[in-house]
């Protein structure tokens, strides 16, 4: 990372009011009335983050020539920042311990790079191991999740061979056991995921481990060990351990560790063979904030375990850790309207359709222009898409360098979870494509959607059938 983006002192004092003033006071060099914020947070950036002539380059390409070339709104994707998170998350847990969480952003690309750097795949439908599957990774490198899945899901997975199945419902054990008796299939590899009556992460929709929660068997209660007997006893399944996850966007490690002693306890008094603690690791979002390494994660969970009986190796499912800061997108600036007295509005080419973060969980980012990433940022906005929906907000109070203008590039960064992976076409918005960078390159890894695509599920003229 150049020091030119430089971020080691997060607000400068100023002393002016308005969006006027400001914009005069960053042209003379002096400051006004509040805070600036400077530049976006080197911390917020992927590895390989540079500012140069072009502005700032990812990857050894700028962003705005990106933006050139495959237009906007845009998801860039630093491949070597994916690259080393894969193998940090492998040397801290060991290549058979580790699953990349693809929920939080899977393409055929994505998935051939996790597989090359050690890490299994946890994939939480039938689409997502398609995906997979497509992406030549063999079956014993995929582990199933999902609450309700239907036959076909089950029967794709045990037929692929995946390395398990984890088990969610008793009424899931039914599903498996039809599919052997009546169609033959073999035993299904399980785990058994269990509600520890631990939860964590930042917001209620995303805290999983709780007695009330439609994941898993409550160990509160007995239903986990009425379901480990259940397993150990049909030959449909082949019980092999136990999951759980507490939640996601866990900045504290010692959540995590709590949940894990948890399981492990339950693990040992049922003579479980391994333990999965899933994933939940948080990131930073913005500037100032931080997050614990993989290998704090890891003794922290391991103390845990140790400290609660259990002797053998642990799972976990890291999906945001890795692909979070690697991705940021850019956008085009259509249009600021400042109302006096109010706020100012800025607007851009996407919004709520590739980024659902912030109005489902409340999600905070930063913001910045690639031409200047290293610019105070005095003026203050609310950063908006272009949905028919008022709750259509980027950032709610986005600090902006004073120059900002129409046709503007700018960027949010740490968007590589959860962005692509939720996108819909709310409002017939196609959805963006995603960019990998490297060494100077970029490759399109998934393209952008098309009017023709958005029209193609639609028949034209259908008509009723005959007699009805």
């Amino acid at each position: 990372m150049s020091s030119a983006i430089g971020l080691s002192d997060p607000e400068t004092p100023v002393t002016a009011a308005s969006d006027t003033a400001a914009s005069e006071a960053a042209a003379s060099g002096t400051v006004a009335l509040g805070t600036v914020p400077s530049g976006v947070g080197a911390e917020l950036l992927p590895s390989t983050a540079e500012d140069g002539p072009a502005g700032l380059a990812i990857g050894g390409v700028p962003l705005t020539e990106l933006a050139r070339s495959f237009g906007t709104p845009l998801f860039v994707y630093d491949e070597e920042h994916l690259r080393q998170r894969c193998r940090e998350a492998v040397a801290a847990f060991g290549r058979d311990n580790v699953a990349y969480a693809s929920k939080a952003f899977l393409c055929v690309a994505m998935a051939r790079l996790a597989h090359e750097e050690g890490m299994l795949l946890d994939v939480a439908s039938g689409g997502e191991l398609r995906v997979a599957l497509r992406a030549g990774l063999p079956g014993d490198r995929i582990v199933l999740h999902g609450n309700n899945k239907d036959d076909a899901e089950l029967r794709t997975a045990i037929t692929a061979g995946v390395r398990h199945i984890v088990v969610d419902s008793f009424d899931e054990m039914d599903r498996i056991e039809r599919l052997h008796t009546v169609e033959g299939l073999a035993p299904a590899r399980i785990y058994l995921r269990v509600a520890p009556g631990v939860a964590a992460g930042a917001h209620e929709s995303i805290r999983t481990g709780g007695n009330d929660s439609k994941f898993g068997f409550g160990i509160a209660g007995g239903a986990a060990a009425s379901a480990v007997r259940r397993a150990v006893d049909s030959p449909a399944m082949v019980f092999e351990g136990v999951h759980a996850h507490v939640g996601s966007q866990v900045l504290d490690v010692a959540e995590l560790a709590a949940g894990a002693a948890a399981v492990a306890r339950f693990a040992v008094g049922v003579q479980a063979r391994r333990i999965t603690i899933g994933g939940g690791l948080g990131v930073a979002y913005e500037t100032g904030q931080s997050a614990p390494s993989f290998a704090e994660w890891a003794t922290r969970v391991r103390e845990a375990v140790r400290g609660a009986g259990w002797a053998g190796d642990v799972g976990v499912e890291p999906g945001r850790s890795i692909v979070a800061r690697a991705g940021l997108t850019l956008y085009r600036v259509g249009t600021i309207k400042q109302i006096e007295g109010v706020r100012t509005y800025v607007s851009v080419d996407g919004g709520m359709s590739d980024n659902p973060r912030p109005a489902l969980y409340s999600g905070r980012y930063e913001a910045f222009l690639p031409r200047c990433p290293g610019a105070p940022r005095p003026l203050r906005a609310r950063l908006v898409g272009k949905h028919c929906e008022s709750g259509d907000v980027i950032i709610n109070d986005a600090a902006l360098p004073a120059d900002l203008q129409v046709s503007d590039l700018l960027a949010t960064p740490v968007t590589g979870a959860y962005g692509y992976a939720m996108a819909s076409n709310y409002n017939k918005l196609p959805r963006p494509a995603v960019v990998f960078v490297r060494d100077g390159r970029a490759r399109v890894v998934v393209r952008r959607e098309t009017d023709e695509d958005l029209l193609r599920l639609d028949l034209p003229d259908p008509a009723y059938p005959a007699g009805t």
